[in-house]
């Protein structure tokens, strides 16, 4: 399994990204897929994560900020996000298994390479 990330980058406190993540290979039997973020210095932490059947969970402070979505057909995952902090700069990267996703992530579980998302001040 591959998964590919794009559409971090730089933006403003209050402003929108909208991450991508496209798999390919063998992904079948890949329930969970989700987003993990890791800041400089700080422990890699699960943002958002959503199961093959569509069902969501997020982390708290990214709650009602934050939207994770799949396109089965396209093998792709989203993570919109919005009303960004400073706080929110970090490595994203997209992560995939065929277990329920871990707080820090499993080491066996799929990653992509990580995207940066850095918020000005």
């Amino acid at each position: 399994v591959q998964l590919v990330e794009s559409g971090g980058g730089l933006v403003q406190t209050g402003g929108s990204l909208r991450l991508s993540c496209a798999a390919s290979g063998s992904i079948f039997g890949l329930n969970a897929m989700g987003w993990y973020r890791q800041a400089p210095g700080k422990q890699r932490e699960l943002v958002a994560a959503i199961t093959i059947g569509g069902s969501t969970n997020y982390e708290d402070s990214v709650k009602g900020r934050f939207a994770i979505s799949r396109d089965n057909a396209k093998n792709t995952l989203y993570l919109q996000m919005n009303s960004l902090k400073p706080e929110d700069t970090a490595v994203y990267y997209c992560a995939a298994d065929g277990v329920a996703l871990t707080r820090v992530g499993r080491n066996g579980a799929y990653w992509g390479q990580g995207t940066q998302v850095t918020v000005s001040s």
